[in-house]
């Protein structure tokens, strides 16, 4: 290998390698060009089987999505009708104790045994508020229009 170095000069040397190195440089980027290519139309085709799946299957899932919110609603609405059932028979079983029905009679309906005497307190506020409102109810409906007039008018001055 000397015998043959001897033949050339370090300037042609380094030229030859030089132009060596630039073709494979060369042929190099040239593959990678033809693959990137490739690569992009692989790429851009697989970019639309993803969105035709997606598209495809958008509706799909919102229907499933959709119908499994309506079941859990459902299932929720069912849930309180059992416990309204169940409070309802509670309550059942309640009015058909004696001591129960007695209690709720004299609390709602005001009755009171034989020998006893039943009292009702009145709050006086209500009382006056009631006949406030009778007296409006007497008269004819144009004169509480004008007085309802009058108290707004008053109120602005």
């Amino acid at each position: 290998m000397a015998a043959r170095d001897r033949g050339f000069s370090t300037t042609t040397r380094i030229r030859l390698l030089g132009e060596q190195t630039a073709a494979r440089v060369y042929r190099s980027q040239t593959r990678r060009q033809a693959r990137r290519s490739r690569l992009t139309g692989r790429a851009a085709l697989l970019a639309l089987v993803v969105c035709s799946l997606v598209v495809a299957l958008a509706y799909p899932i919102r229907q499933y999505v959709a119908q499994r919110a309506e079941i859990a609603d459902l299932q929720r609405q069912q849930e309180q009708a059992r416990q309204r059932v169940e409070e309802l028979r509670d309550l059942k079983a309640r009015w058909q104790d004696d001591a129960y029905a007695e209690q709720q009679i004299r609390q709602r309906l005001h009755y009171v045994m034989p020998g006893e005497t039943g009292y009702v307190v009145i709050d006086p506020d209500a009382a006056q508020q009631s006949h406030a409102d009778s007296g409006a109810a007497d008269r004819p409906w144009y004169a509480n229009v004008w007085d309802g007039v009058d108290k707004s008018d008053a109120s602005d001055q």
